[in-house]
């Protein structure tokens, strides 16, 4: 009573997901998703919530959301937002989960935001951000700050200069740069920053980001693409696969961050022909 087991959820070809059980060290593949190929050719983003991973996509011109749960083993539809959403920040917690901002089904900037409790199903509307957000971005020009929602008084704080502008490669398009890479353990926010193959942590007194040490030795990424940072309990989680669609092998580190330089210790690998299209982590 009381353990916490993790999985990680990634799928590195557009019609399978695969799940990694990093205690018992064994691989799962999931049902398949009963969803057409313009769902699967789509872009998809991904979050786990208790029991349930959610992966939300398109299927010609209507936006769908399909859920896999640990429990049955099964995929079947799942709720809608109530606004259509790609491109989102997310974020969850027990058995809540929330989705910010994104794009709308053409192509607009979105402020909005939405709650999701599994145990009902259903999606709740959240008051709007301070601003409309696409991945870091505000009509295309780069946002440097923040925001944090508080669940007791149902309102956003606005943190300004709270993220540096990314880099991403001197010669990258913004759209080819990946959104930041960040998780949360025990209260405390941390980010990959890819670009300079390093973990920082988030001073919140100060506002500044504080280096800790490097990543994974093969952490490689296509500016941050196909590089996955992930929270895991009490661990951070790093999961990296190839960088084009050839043979190769997807390594899964895990460090406990503390007062000591990272020491990331290889936890899972193995043989792949993808790239990490996309992850999540479930705590149940």
């Amino acid at each position: 009573m009381g353990i916490v087991e993790h999985w990680v959820y990634f799928s590195c070809n557009l019609f399978e997901w695969e799940a990694s059980d990093r205690i018992r060290r064994r691989w799962m593949r999931l049902p398949t998703m009963d969803c057409n190929e313009c769902f699967m050719c789509s872009d998809k983003e991904s979050l786990a919530v208790s029991t349930e991973l959610l992966v939300f996509g398109k299927e010609i011109d209507t936006h769908v959301v399909y859920k896999y749960s640990i429990l049955t083993n099964s995929c079947s539809l799942g709720s809608k937002t109530h606004t259509p959403r790609y491109l989102f920040g997310s974020a969850s917690l027990g058995v809540l989960a929330i989705v910010a901002g994104g794009c709308g089904p053409s192509g607009n900037i979105l402020s909005s935001a939405e709650l999701y409790n599994s145990k009902t199903g259903t999606w709740v509307t959240l008051p709007d951000m301070h601003k409309r957000r696409k991945m870091c971005e505000e009509n295309n020009n780069e946002l440097t700050c923040g925001e944090v929602y508080d669940l007791e008084t149902g309102s956003w704080t606005e943190i300004p200069n709270m993220f540096p502008a990314l880099t991403g490669g001197q010669d990258a398009p913004a759209t080819a740069k990946a959104p930041p890479l960040l998780a949360v353990v025990k209260n405390e926010l941390y980010a990959a920053y890819y670009e300079e193959q390093e973990v920082r942590k988030y001073d919140k007194g100060r506002n500044v980001w504080v280096r800790l040490g490097g990543l994974p030795e093969r952490a490689g990424s296509m500016n941050g693409r196909g590089l996955t940072f992930r929270a895991c309990g009490d661990q951070l989680i790093v999961i990296a696969g190839p960088q084009v669609s050839y043979e190769g092998m997807i390594e899964l580190n895990s460090w406990v961050p503390d007062e000591n330089p990272t020491q990331w210790n290889l936890i899972g690998g193995k043989r792949s022909g993808g790239f990490v299209y996309n992850c999540a982590m479930m705590g149940c």
